[in-house]
């Protein structure tokens, strides 16, 4: 049977993953080349079988075998083709397996490099990376195993189990509950992967930091092989979260893009971290400062990827996200433990060996502003932390669960983050190794004098809020320090080589692919703080119920309701759906067609917004209840968010600016070049 297949190819992933992190610490232990090459193979074999076992799991749910337990959960006849196979991560076991079939992947990708000068890292790589794999492979075996079926023993009991028991016979429902509502939306279908995606990757950083306090190189060469899977995490999990956002703006029905909803949170955490490692390790390539800092940080980034993956799976958080509840939990502390104290160990262990080769000679050059940088982000951290596992820590002393609500990180993570897009604007323009008050100030004087504009064409325009204004001025610092370094750039290429402004600029970008590549970062990160400005500050909102003809008045818009339907659909949805007719200024705009559909598969409904967006505001409107008889008159809850596109088009600009930065090249890049004539010059001193 399929399901048996399945469950064999997944239980032999899980034992060559145990043989692999034997051989690899045997063979690191006895300098055997053989048996690291072993540990090799198995790594590389267990993507094969993961790959048959997620197959087969596909399989069953495109095919809708009920007697599995996983199927009859996650679907059901009604759901198309695209929602059957994306339920493999639709539900608890699924997503485990998903998740293992994603680390197989990427680790065994990782194999397939040349390890010539990298020869002592590969062992303690591979065994971290199996570990970590073994970890989920288990879970799947032993506790979420996603080919559990149905079957009625002899008394008549029903029981899931994955073999038949004596007696009993098979079980097979006629129809499935279907996914969740909220996970058919195609945000979610993309979301969770990309989330998955960015957790993972950062797993191979992480192994090699590991390799790297084992075998006691306090180099940086760790962090020059790992830098593009560094910058891949990081890209899928930005990714993920703006995904994420998108998806709760158009299905939640708060009109927001972010709750500081708990398992949010937990995704956002080793976005913090990991952000804070990618700006810190390129002071310990350029000037071989902040090694400990870059280890506490890739240990702190995968010890958080850990441990939202547990929060995402184990319920133990109120959340919408945590939709499943299981025995996972104390496997997942147990290993997020362990994993912290091996690490940590490790790294007071090399403690001395890993000192800084230079030191900080001024308060207000560039590597002293990275530093205030990685404080900020780690003084984030802190704060959503906190607010993440409060309700645990309360409900364990006074047997309450509080939750934290937005306000509590609105104020307290407000202030940070304003200090963070101020330090983009100010950090380019200081000098490495030294720079004064004068020198920053002679540079800056320029950007704040454009920016110190922008705030009074905002004033001017009737911006009264001293919050919005600073917002503005510092988008508006960000946007002049950054372009200045890009006309710079492209008038001295154009001096020396002739080239024109268009070739200038592309053949400049691909030169220095990870500075420029991080000013497009830069850019989205200022066109999505304009649309939070604009939403979290200028926000209006209304409610009424409405007679047919009936229309509210929001700001400059008025939305009249037309007519209300209420329908069923071929794919299992009852569906009321109101025409609303929006004017502004009186002058007719369109129509807007919000809805409510419920799922008779799952019981459950879902809202969708009746949406008109330009890059000035949204209108968004919701259909909050309505009479059950008649379909005369309708509550309607109706949202204007001024620059809120601007969020979603400097996602897109963000994405871009990673890919850039990511991008392989194909010449030698010129910190490598930098870095190889700091090794000679070392080798030349003590030849000396």
């Amino acid at each position: 049977m399929l399901a048996n297949f399945g469950f064999g190819a997944l239980l032999l992933a899980f034992v060559i993953s145990l043989y692999g992190i034997g051989a690899a610490i045997f063979g690191a232990r006895k300098n055997s080349l053989a048996w690291v090459e072993s540990a090799r193979a198995a790594m590389l074999l267990t993507f094969p079988l993961i790959t048959l076992t997620a197959l087969a799991l596909v399989t069953l749910l495109v095919r809708g075998d009920y007697q599995v337990q996983y199927v009859y959960n996650v679907t059901s006849s009604t759901m198309p083709l695209y929602l059957k196979i994306t339920a493999l991560w639709g539900g608890q076991a699924g997503s485990l397996l998903f998740w293992s079939w994603l680390l197989a992947a990427f680790a065994s990708a990782v194999m397939l490099r040349r390890w010539d000068r990298d020869r002592e890292f590969q062992p303690w790589v591979i065994a971290v990376s199996l570990v970590t794999l073994a970890f989920f492979l288990g879970m799947s075996v032993f506790l979420e195993n996603p080919f559990e079926r149905f079957w009625q023993t002899a008394g008549g009991q029903q029981v899931v189990a994955l073999f038949q028991p004596a007696g009993a016979l098979a079980v097979s429902p006629p129809d499935g509950r279907g996914l969740n509502p909220l996970l058919r939306h195609p945000g979610m279908i993309i979301h969770p992967p990309m989330l998955y995606l960015g957790f993972v990757s950062f797993v191979i950083p992480f192994a090699f930091g590991i390799a790297a306090l084992i075998t006691g190189r306090s180099d940086d060469r760790w962090i020059r092989v790992t830098r593009r899977w560094t910058l891949v995490a990081w890209l899928f999990l930005s990714l993920g979260l703006i995904l994420g956002s998108r998806w709760a703006y158009d299905v939640l029905g708060w009109g927001g893009y972010w709750a500081w909803d708990p398992v949010e949170i937990a995704a956002l955490n080793p976005w913090i971290s990991g952000t804070a490692f990618l700006h810190s390790v390129m002071i310990q390539e350029k000037k071989g400062m902040f090694k400990r800092w870059n280890m506490i940080l890739i240990i702190l980034t995968f010890l958080l990827v850990i441990l939202g993956t547990f929060l995402t799976r184990s319920g133990v958080l109120t959340s919408v996200h945590a939709f499943a509840q299981s025995a996972i939990g104390p496997l997942f502390f147990t290993f997020i433990a362990l994993s912290a104290a091996i690490s940590l160990g490790l790294l007071l262990w090399r403690w001395n060996e890993f000192r800084d080769e230079g030191q900080m000679t001024s308060l207000l050059s560039r590597e002293a502003l990275f530093l205030v940088n990685n404080l900020l982000f780690m003084g984030l951290l802190a704060v959503c932390f906190w607010g993440m596992i409060y309700p645990l820590i309360s409900e364990l002393f006074t047997g309450q669960k509080v939750t934290v609500g937005p306000p509590f990180y609105e104020r307290a993570t407000g202030p940070l983050w304003v200090a963070l897009l101020a330090l983009m604007g100010i950090a380019p323009l200081s000098a490495w190794g030294h720079s004064t008050a004068k020198t920053l100030g002679k540079a800056l004087w320029l950007p704040a004098l454009a920016s110190l504009a922008a705030v009074g064409a905002v004033f001017a325009s009737g911006v009264r809020s001293p919050w919005a204004l600073a917002g503005f001025g510092l988008v508006a610092l960000v946007v002049t320090v950054t372009l200045y370094d890009y006309i710079r750039g492209v008038r001295a290429r154009m001096r020396s080589t002739g080239e024109s402004p268009f070739v200038a600029l592309w053949r400049l970008v691909g030169r220095y692919r990870r500075r420029y590549g991080g000013y497009i970062v830069h850019l989205g990160v200022v066109m999505m703080a304009l649309g939070v400005i604009g939403i979290e500050m200028f926000q209006t909102e209304t409610q009424g119920t409405l007679q047919r003809g009936e229309s509210l008045r929001l700001g400059r818009y008025e939305v009249t309701f037309r007519s209300l339907a209420i329908f069923d659909t071929e794919d299992g949805r009852n569906v009321a759906r109101a025409v609303m007719a929006v004017s502004r200024d009186g002058q007719p705009v369109g129509e807007l067609y919000p809805r409510r559909d419920f799922y008779f598969d799952s019981g459950q409904p879902m809202t969708i917004p009746g949406l008109r967006s330009t890059m000035e505001d949204d209108v968004y409107i919701l259909l909050v209840d309505w009479e059950p008889i008649s379909t005369e008159n309708a509550t309607f809850k109706i949202y204007v968010n001024p620059l809120v596109n601007w969020l979603w088009l400097g996602g897109m600009v963000f994405i871009v600016g990673m890919m850039v930065a990511a991008w392989p090249s194909k010449e030698p890049e010129l910190d490598e070049r930098r870095a190889a004539r700091r090794a000679a010059v070392k080798v030349a001193a003590v030849g000396d």
